[in-house]
């Protein structure tokens, strides 16, 4: 059968810029989750209960040095800052290696820059201090994305394969950069025992260029979802009683995340000529089991649809930004996409906010 023009998927005639690689990188300690109950002397059962049924084995982690009573002894607002730099410096500049080394690229081959990071805060930014770190060009253009929370990858790479778009045949990079272990508060609570149990350290590179001619898969589209009746749910802001900065999830946050998957996605595939059972990859955020949970029912998904997702919580723990980047990674390494296929990558976080993209393989 000949399709005719009108017949063909609009999203067939289509191409966009291409995924060149990824590189990623963590810290040399990782803990089990028994280790940092040990480590930190938890005996609260309900606590216990939160690290022990949270679907992670391990995490990576920069941990302090012990205090006097032989536990790792808490840290001031300014000892969690510089972590926050000297570790992101070390694991984005080492993603970023990785991922150029993958591409066969240069550092001189960087035209455009995008950094992000929610784990704190620095003037200049992650984006200024690698360059200086790798000898990127300084004509570089650069952009620094903080604060957005786990769904920021996309909307940094949305910026990235802009940037990429507009200047064809140049390469741009994305390194999401957080240092998860730089914003933990330590108060027995169990809105701090929540995240402490969950989130773990990494960096991931991503670089693109608009060259059709390169094999990988061709990003064709964005959609996003803001949910502001849920603002609240996910934030990062002033503990006063502990004078540090503190993460806070809503026990609801899987239940709002899951109950707005379906319209995304839809929004997505809206004008593509494609239905959602023609998607043949899922990278999710691997934002916590109850999430990936609630957006498989609400979308239908198995649990061999997201088993990077969940390889990657079980192995990293939530890396906000850049999980989904680790979840592509191990997708490569098994090798089992096709010319032809689509996928599906999906983020979620502050706001709250679900973001997709539409990739051919």
């Amino acid at each position: 059968m000949i399709l005719s023009e009108d017949t063909v998927p609009w999203v067939a005639t289509r191409s966009g810029p291409t995924v060149l690689g990824v590189g990623t990188a963590t810290p040399d300690s990782s803990y089990a989750q028994q280790d940092l109950l040990d480590m930190y002397a938890i005996e609260d059962r309900r606590i216990r209960s939160v690290f022990l049924n949270s679907a992670i084995d391990r995490r990576f982690l920069t941990v302090p040095p012990n205090g006097d009573d032989g536990r790792p002894r808490m840290e001031t607002q300014g000892e969690l800052l510089a972590k926050h730099k000297a570790q992101g410096v070390d694991m984005g500049a080492r993603a970023l290696q990785s991922c150029l080394k993958q591409t066969g690229a240069a550092v001189s081959d960087i035209g455009y820059l995008v950094c992000v990071t929610s784990t704190g805060l620095l003037t200049p930014g992650f984006s200024a201090l690698l360059i200086r770190e790798l000898g990127i060009p300084t004509d570089c253009g650069r952009l620094d994305i903080v604060g957005m929370g786990c769904n920021a990858g996309l909307n940094a790479l949305n910026a990235t394969t802009g940037w990429a778009s507009a200047n064809p045949g140049k390469t741009a990079m994305m390194v999401c950069i957080e240092v998860c272990s730089a914003a933990y508060v330590f108060d027995g609570t169990m809105r701090t025992s929540v995240v402490n149990s969950l989130f773990g350290d990494g960096s991931a590179a991503i670089a693109v260029s608009y060259d059709p001619e390169k094999p990988g898969p061709q990003v064709l589209k964005y959609a996003s979802c803001i949910v502001p009746d849920a603002v609240d749910a996910m934030r990062y802001d002033w503990d006063e009683e502990q004078g540090k900065f503190s993460f806070y999830l809503d026990r609801d946050v899987p239940y709002v995340v899951g109950a707005h998957a379906e319209r995304v996605v839809s929004d997505l595939l809206a004008g593509t000529g494609l239905r959602r059972s023609q998607i043949a990859h899922w990278l999710v955020h691997s934002g916590g089991k109850k999430v990936i949970d609630s957006v498989s029912v609400n979308l239908g998904l198995t649990r061999h649809d997201v088993r990077h997702t969940t390889d990657v919580l079980r192995d990293y723990g939530n890396l906000s930004s850049g999980s989904f980047l680790f979840s592509y990674e191990q997708q490569l390494r098994e090798g089992r996409t096709r010319p032809g296929d689509y996928g599906v990558l999906m983020t979620m976080g502050p706001g709250s906010t679900l973001e997709t993209a539409l990739v051919r393989y």
